[in-house]
């Protein structure tokens, strides 16, 4: 206990320094909106999005310490704290929300309205935050040294390593550059193609990759033994299962085909088998991950949400000190109410008062446990998924008995799923953002004021970002799997008693099983068996560079650097490809895109386009090399 009074963060509480500037407010937002827009982009091809809290506290320093020439370490810690919420809003939203799109597609409803889509995404975040607020006391104050925050503290590190700051802030700029470059390349101009795929000759299956250095800046980030996981979900799904379908099923028709097996896969190879039974396994396995990770976690969530409630009781402390500050109790309290009445009354929102109280209990449930969790687990492990499964369950069944069923019933369980989505994102997001704050010495008030900010301008951007998406590709599609949110749809219209085909699910359910009983991580695992193999092949060629790197021969320090370069090289990656594709979307949209297009005149076809693909690849790869491995640091200098 003597240990945590006598804390003393980076910055006094007696010393008053600029935090909540001009400045520091437009840079957040700036970053929000970047980071929100790529993010979602990312996530909906792949099923995961990273977190933007490393790079944007990178920016945030070499900007205002470099370029603005200003010593303000607590300015910079806000533009960090405004610009992270972008990726939670974007998170919770597109795991869920693009399920509405879906069923718009199919003409079992109208479109979601872009004002449905910012509410929904700003009442969530708002919650997110306002549910953390008597929450910090308890778990970033009482609990220091007990929980570490990950992301937090890796955050509030870079932000004290001042001096680096315009170096590394140059790297992250570097990867979204080269990342733009590479994306107009591929997509843009079309100058090669996007993936290198072969068929197995006798056998139904293929194996490929695809070339994005967004999708391979997720493999280095995350690491070469989620890589593999991934990669092995694919591997059984294209090279075991299409194989074992196509081989048994030759004259077959199986529902929710119309055709037969074999002539489906002469028209559209192991591709058209994937569509039609594949992801119905896939989303399965991911459904089955996401309750088993949730089971799992009851112990620790149960312990979670009454040591939190204990800890409450010192919240909204009263102490005059500038590092103790929180939002007034008593505006919290009426903030909520006032979330839950519009939550409740607005029309655009199509959720009924029974809905409304769902959302309360739950999202309150879940913030203290996405708060408490994130500080021990980190923010990439926390069951995000698994608590909207839970809660969609729940709340389909509860809508269905009260008679709120049918196009209604469906489209109030995607938005109450969706707000705890993102309340959950948010929740975990602040926390760690506080925690950064609470090292640093920061005002917590002014950090959470930032924290609205961030999710305000987040929640009017993902509306036309969703949009302009949709109507560029289309959710569900090859470019935009939307793998998270179609798994909602799923479960959704399987309450409601809809038409699917659960021999396919349950296949997935028991691979999920299975895959948990011999101890490997079901949700990365059932996200591979869902996507296809060129896009998880990209991802494990990302994590075996990460696994060369890592194995590196040199002193703990300079290995350290060089990995953490190509993280922040990467993350930029991720960023300028995001931008890009929402250009191109945009382009898309407005029917221009094919003005660009060159893959008629270039000179190389067949085997030749294929390696020309390739060496664009070898490029993307090595240019993560150039600013990490090759990239000599200042101080070796």
């Amino acid at each position: 206990m003597n240990e945590k009074k006598e804390f003393k963060p980076y910055i006094p509480a007696e010393k008053i320094t600029p935090e909540i500037t001009v400045a520091s407010v437009v840079m957040g937002v700036i970053l929000a909106v970047v980071f929100g827009a790529a993010n979602a982009y990312l996530g909906l091809r792949v099923g995961m999005t990273v977190s933007a809290s490393i790079p944007a506290a990178v920016i945030a320093m070499g900007v205002i310490r470099v370029i603005m020439r200003k010593n303000s370490i607590l300015e910079s810690n806000i533009v960090q704290t405004v610009g992270s919420a972008g990726e939670s809003v974007a998170a919770g939203a597109i795991f869920t929300l693009p399920a509405l799109f879906l069923w718009a597609a199919e003409g079992t409803m109208d479109k979601p309205a872009i004002i449905e889509i910012t509410l929904i995404a700003l009442l969530g975040g708002l919650l997110g935050v306002f549910f953390m607020v008597p929450l910090r006391n308890a778990l970033i104050v009482n609990e220091h040294g007990v929980l570490p925050y990950p992301e937090g503290t890796a955050c509030a590190e870079v932000l004290l390593a001042g001096e680096e700051g315009g170096a590394e802030a140059s790297t992250v700029f570097a990867g979204m550059g080269f990342a733009a470059a590479f994306k107009f390349i591929i997509d843009g101009i079309k100058a090669v193609p996007s993936e290198v795929s072969y068929r197995m000759k006798g056998y139904a299956g293929e194996i490929g990759t695809q070339i994005y250095p967004a999708v391979f800046s997720v493999g280095y980030i995350c690491g070469p033994r989620i890589s593999s996981y991934l990669f092995a979900g694919s591997l059984l799904s294209w090279v075991v299962i299409i194989p074992m379908i196509v081989l048994f099923g030759d004259q077959l028709v199986m529902y929710p085909g119309t055709e037969p097996i074999g002539a489906m896969f002469a028209a559209g190879g192991a591709g058209a088998i994937w569509g039609k039974y594949i992801r119905y396994i896939g989303a399965g396995a991911l459904a089955g991950g996401g309750i088993i990770s949730l089971i799992k976690s009851l112990p620790l969530i149960a312990r979670t949400f009454k040591d939190a409630l204990k800890g409450m009781k010192g919240a909204g402390s009263t102490s005059n000190k500038r590092t103790a500050q929180d939002i007034n109790m008593k505006v919290i309290i009426l903030c909520i109410a006032l979330c839950t009445l519009a939550i409740w009354l607005v029309p655009a929102i199509p959720i009924s008062l029974i809905g409304a109280v769902i959302v309360v209990i739950f999202g309150f449930f879940f913030a203290t446990v996405s708060s408490r969790m994130v500080g021990l687990v980190g923010s990439s492990n926390n069951p995000v998924s698994g608590m909207a499964i839970a809660t969609l369950l729940f709340a389909t069944i509860i809508l269905k008995l009260t008679g709120d069923d049918g196009a209604h019933g469906m489209q109030g369980a995607i938005a109450i799923g969706s707000i705890i989505c993102i309340v959950a994102a948010i929740a975990g997001d602040t926390s760690q953002d506080l925690k950064t704050g609470y090292l640093l010495g920061a005002t917590p008030k002014k950090q959470q004021i930032g924290e609205v900010i961030g999710v305000c301008a987040s929640a009017l951007a993902i509306g036309g970002t969703l949009y302009l998406l949709d109507s560029a590709w289309g959710f569900g599609s090859a470019e935009l799997a939307a793998p998270q949110a179609t798994l909602m749809k799923m479960i959704i219209e399987g309450v409601m008693g809809g038409n699917l085909p659960w021999g396919l699910v349950f296949v997935g359910v028991f691979i999920a099983i299975i895959v948990e009983i011999v101890g490997i991580p079901v949700l990365p695992f059932a996200i591979g068996v869902y996507l296809p193999i060129q896009l998880n092949a990209c991802i494990m060629a990302g994590g075996i560079v990460r696994l060369v790197l890592d194995k590196q021969k040199k002193e703990e320090k300079e290995k350290t650097r060089i990995v953490n370069d190509g993280i922040l090289f990467c993350s930029g990656m991720i960023a300028g490809e995001g931008v890009i594709g929402i250009l191109l979307a945009l382009l898309a949209v407005v029917g221009v895109d094919g003005l660009l297009d060159i893959s008629g005149i270039v000179p190389w076809t067949g085997v030749g386009a294929d390696i020309a693909s390739l060496v664009v690849f070898a490029l993307v790869i090595l240019s993560v090399l150039k600013f990490s491995v090759w990239k000599k640091s200042k101080k070796s200098e």
